[in-house]
């Protein structure tokens, strides 16, 4: 029985999440997350996959493992809220560091702190670690914490922007940057590099130099009216002086952070400050950790993922590019060019970039849309591509996919992926779902956990997943053509390609159905005021009501960029809500009370419209879910809902109610 017929079935599929390289290349390390027990979430446990050998299971416990990073000697430091067996009814709650020896035996707790450990980082005996503090004492922040829990108190006082972010509030802890040595048995001389960051360090990316001497760290600067820059800024491990490497009045400087082997280079994503009239754009910069002098490299490639080749001569950059996410390698140096040289030529998708000391091989996670994320190896000099043992083997797909394209009105090629089920044919022809991605700038080229093409292909629907204006990996131009014009712009292009598809003699023209989240669910809302085409809609965490949405989400500064104020012209253009009258689709509405990119609001103004003037429709409410659904249990009614909802609409079958959510 294939894992993607009962959705309990394909919730259970452990998942690679990172992967990680040895100082000696033998072996790599991955988190892998898989369903705990219960049945009710998931945990997460470090794997070791040896370079020739098959993996095996490195950590077990009920709270799981991450943030695995290996230290010079080759010992691995991980963190995790497990007890600390050598403290009498320890009961951590917060992620503390652990270090389990390269020669095997138990892990033990080398760090913690009263708001846990995040993200980690090495260089030789140098650990650095960021951690959530309160402002105050250091020696009494754990008896203020438990004060403030006995109390009751949940309240948070700001005095600036933003106050939440993604799924969660801010406050009333900052992040700042520990930095400490690893002695015999625990961390030692732990200090604060960043003793008042303010809110300087909020998502903070950060790399450490080969030698252990420097951070090299993001860094926001608040600005009037709400702005924020990020900076690119250095700060010595011995003296926590900071100084600012990359800074720019129009962009910021921003993650993924890659230091040379030298120590005398940064690479890393300069992002342009969007306008009214000025499109997103994102390009790889490589510059002098010293002077701070630099440049772009690579137009056109937004980084997802960099690594320096061992002897400093090239970075390795992971970006989107024609419905696929190639390695390319950026060569750096006054006798090279620059320009970036591709260096996969498969249809994968590559991330979590690690090379070789000697040169030889690059080591990656490889997927696709429909291919799980798995590592493998590159062998540099002849581009040779290999799967290696995987901790989680990947589920086979039923079904086949095609890469199908268009010409838009313009005169723009509009590509995408179409999955088609196992028997689709001119005497069968398959019901096909239009999945609208995210972002919006963004691209449907990888394995997706949550929106799954292969369990719709599983219950006999095709899925195209096309990617329009907006999308990454075409060039500017394909932003450039969607910017400030989302809804009319966007839609052009999906009806371009879908008369392609459906011209298909093995797709039904006469049952499609249309489906988005985030912007794709506004562009899900778009085309239910704007298009009669679909027999059902399904908008998940979707935008409604621009000018109410500009002010509520967790980031308006960057909403304000592209759109101006709250009750500009471009809302009164682009909002899904005003053609609220022209809706007679079937719609489905999903929402999570905890996504806070798009708050509840939208979902429920929605809803009320949608109520209020008759449209048959429903609401699939999760109250404990962010902008994604990620328990398992929710899971599960997501796709059971959504299949249900589809085939009364689509396949013309009676309503049956789930049991997932009887």
């Amino acid at each position: 029985m294939s894992a993607f017929n009962d959705i309990r079935d394909y919730v259970a599929i452990p998942r690679v999440l990172s992967l990680k390289l040895s100082p000696d290349a033998s072996r790599l390390v991955s988190a892998v997350q898989s369903l705990n027990p219960d049945g009710k979430s998931y945990g997460t446990a470090l794997w070791a996959i040896p370079v020739d050998a098959e993996p095996y299971r490195l950590t077990r416990s009920a709270k799981g493992e991450t943030q695995a990073e290996f230290t010079g000697a080759g010992d691995l430091l991980f963190t995790s809220a497990r007890p600390d067996p050598a403290v009498k009814d320890s009961t951590d709650e917060a992620p503390s560091l652990w270090l389990l020896p390269r020669s095997g035996g138990e892990a033990r707790q080398v760090a913690a702190r009263p708001g846990g450990i995040g993200a980690v980082r090495t260089a030789g005996d140098v650990v650095v670690f960021a951690s959530d503090v309160l402002d105050g004492e250091e020696a009494t922040e754990e008896e203020r914490r438990k004060a403030r829990k006995d109390a009751g108190i949940s309240a948070i006082l700001h005095e600036g922007y933003p106050v939440r972010y993604w799924d969660h509030d801010l406050g009333p802890g900052r992040t700042r940057l520990f930095a400490g040595r690893l002695g015999d048995d625990r961390l030692e001389d732990v200090r604060d590099l960043t003793p008042d960051p303010g809110d300087a360090l909020r998502e903070v990316a950060f790399e450490l130099t080969p030698d252990g001497a420097t951070v090299v760290t993001t860094w926001r600067v608040p600005l009037p009216g709400g702005e924020l820059r990020t900076e690119l800024v250095a700060i010595d491990v011995a003296t926590g002086e900071r100084r600012v490497i990359f800074a720019d009045d129009a962009h910021d400087f921003t993650g993924p952070i890659a230091v040379s082997p030298d120590g005398a280079r940064v690479a890393c994503s300069r992002d342009r400050h969007t306008g009214l009239e000025v499109s997103a754009r994102a390009e790889l910069w490589i510059g002098d950790l010293a002077t701070g002098e630099g440049g772009a490299h690579a137009p056109d490639l937004f980084p997802a993922g960099l690594a320096w080749a061992p002897d400093s001569s090239a970075v390795f950059l992971v970006a989107d590019h024609q419905g696929r996410r190639p390695v390319f390698r950026v060569p750096v140096g006054d006798q090279e060019s620059g320009e970036a040289v591709r260096l996969t030529g498969d249809d994968a998708s590559y991330l979590a970039l690690n090379a070789s000391p000697d040169g030889r091989f690059l080591y990656a996670l490889r997927g696709g849309v429909a291919l799980a994320p798995a590592p493998a190896r590159i062998d540099l000099g002849t581009g040779e591509v290999a799967d290696l043992p995987s901790p989680a083997p990947r589920p086979e797909v039923s079904g086949t996919l095609t890469e199908i394209s268009a010409t838009a009105d313009d005169g723009a090629t509009i590509r995408g992926w179409l999955v088609l089920p196992r028997g689709a044919s001119a005497a069968d022809p398959a019901p096909l779902l239009l999945w609208i991605h995210g972002g919006p700038v963004g691209s449907w080229n990888d394995w997706q956990w949550r929106w799954q093409s292969w369990i719709m292909a599983e219950h006999g629907y095709a899925v195209l997943m096309p990617d329009p204006c907006l999308s990454t990996g075409y060039g500017q131009q394909m932003i450039d053509r969607g910017w400030g014009d989302w809804g009319p712009r966007t839609l052009a292009d999906l009806d371009a390609i879908m008369d392609v598809a459906v011209a298909r003699d093995d797709i039904d023209a006469d049952r499609l159905g249309a489906m988005g989240g985030s912007f794709g669910g506004y562009m899900a809302n778009w085309v239910a005021g704007h298009s009669d085409r679909y027999k059902a809609i399904v908008t998940h965490a979707s935008l409604w009501n621009l000018d109410q949405f500009a002010g509520t989400t967790d980031a308006s500064m960057y909403w304000q960029r592209e759109f101006g104020a709250p009750g500009s012209e471009r809302y009164a253009r682009l909002s899904p809500h005003l053609a609220l009258d022209d809706i007679d689709t079937p719609m489905l509405v999903i929402h999570g009370d905890k996504d806070y990119r798009v708050p509840i609001g939208e979902a429920l103004r929605l809803w009320w419209d949608l109520r209020r003037t008759n449209v048959e429709s429903k609401f699939l409410y999760f109250p404990d879910e962010n902008h994604w659904i990620l328990k398992p249990g929710n899971t599960v009614a997501w796709y059971e809902t959504v299949l249900a909802f589809l085939a009364q609409h689509v396949l013309g079958q009676e309503w049956k109610r789930p049991d997932s959510v009887a």
